[in-house]
């Protein structure tokens, strides 16, 4: 096995996010409008956590605390033992859309971070096409785009495209993953498909993984804890461990004890919304 097809240092079992009575209120006076109500969430290193719930809760607004895109309305969040505020956290993130530049290749654009972040945009004049087009490359292969290094984002599929930003998300080596919705926008199968990437690439590296996502099938399949959350003001309602062995199955979210534990998080969502509205999916 190559340096590039290492896998990253285990789970150090401390705690990557720590959220405490964190909120978030938009505007001031009566246009003012909160987001998030006092909320406390706690993940540790190598933790897969998936956060569920119908639009609008504060699913993304506890992405961007943890990322320090905004600072808390009240309370603290602390990720890698400090303020994001205070020292920007290797973060690694991928969206449902790929935003792939069309003027750069999949190696290319797999490898911008190196080009951005400390330490590797130091080194990347010299190691641009020896280790980090090396490791792009041992990426790609992982994900399935063996042979498309050289292909611009325009020749490939959706699919293939997530595959791609998986893989410049994951090319820094983050020690947390931000996902929201990735694979919202793919059809069905190609979405299960990259549920089984997802799943091998973190088996691999073990980030700590943070999924905003509307589906619970997806959840489930995924994570090793589902939290789901109100509508707005945003809260945590649920907290519960997935305890289905790895590494998953699309065959094993047909199985009774998986079907029962999107059944119960599903009648938790909307129990708590008065039962009026149902779930996306």
């Amino acid at each position: 096995m190559t340096d590039a097809l290492m896998p990253l240092s285990p789970a150090r079992g401390g705690a990557a996010i720590d959220l405490s009575q964190a909120a978030v209120i938009f505007g001031r006076g009566a246009k003012a409008t909160r987001a998030l109500q006092p909320t406390t969430l706690r993940i540790n290193d190598g933790e897969f956590v998936a956060l569920v719930g119908p639009s609008g809760c504060g699913k993304s607004t506890i992405l961007k605390l943890v990322s320090g895109l905004i600072a808390p309305s009240g309370g603290v969040v602390v990720v890698g033992g400090r303020e994001p505020s205070a020292k920007a956290a290797r973060i690694g993130m991928a969206f449902q859309n790929p935003t792939m530049l069309p003027w750069l290749t999949v190696e290319q654009n797999v490898m911008l971070p190196l080009k951005i972040v400390r330490p590797f945009r130091s080194e990347y004049r010299a190691k641009r096409k020896t280790e980090f087009r090396d490791r792009a490359h041992a990426l790609l292969d992982q994900v399935g785009l063996k042979g498309f290094a050289a292909k611009y984002p325009w020749q490939l599929s959706g699919g293939m495209l997530q595959r791609a930003n998986l893989c410049r998300a994951l090319i820094h080596e983050p020690r947390l993953l931000l996902l929201d919705e990735p694979f919202g926008a793919l059809d069905q199968f190609t979405r299960e498909e990259l549920w089984g990437v997802l799943q091998d690439l973190w088996l691999l590296h073990r980030p700590t993984v943070l999924l905003v996502t509307h589906d619970l099938k997806e959840a489930g399949y995924l994570a090793s804890r589902i939290c789901v959350m109100s509508a707005r003001p945003g809260r945590i309602l649920d907290d519960s461990p997935v305890e289905f062995p790895r590494p998953r199955t699309v065959a094993m979210t047909f199985e009774p004890d998986f079907v029962a534990l999107n059944q119960r998080l599903r009648a938790r969502i909307v129990e708590a919304r008065g039962g009026s509205e149902e779930l996306a999916r």
